[in-house]
């Protein structure tokens, strides 16, 4: 599995705006990517050091339009803690 098929996108919400200053960043990753292969990845992909990973499997809405109900997906999310000494990563750099 190559680095850029486990992380699908960044997450860009207050909170994970909020966690910039603590050098955590949030990601959307494969639901069957373990810690170790989202470490990896972000460290090839950005070029930086990872200290820690946390990791949450987020459940999908139920919606209803009318007499008709469905179910949005459920993904995982991982939230990567960057070491002190490593730069930022340049993807949100403007958005803080």
């Amino acid at each position: 599995m190559f680095a850029h098929d486990i992380i699908i996108r960044p997450i860009i919400s207050e909170k994970s705006m909020d966690q910039l200053a603590d050098k955590k960043y949030t990601f959307e990753v494969r639901k069957d990517a373990n810690k170790i292969e989202i470490k990896r990845a972000v460290e090839e992909i950005f070029n930086v050091k990872v200290v820690s990973v946390t990791t949450s499997n987020v459940l999908g809405k139920i919606k209803r339009m009318g007499a008709t109900s469905g179910k949005r997906a459920d993904w995982k999310k991982a939230t990567v803690k960057l070491s002190a000494d490593s730069k930022t990563i340049e993807f949100f750099e403007g958005l803080a």
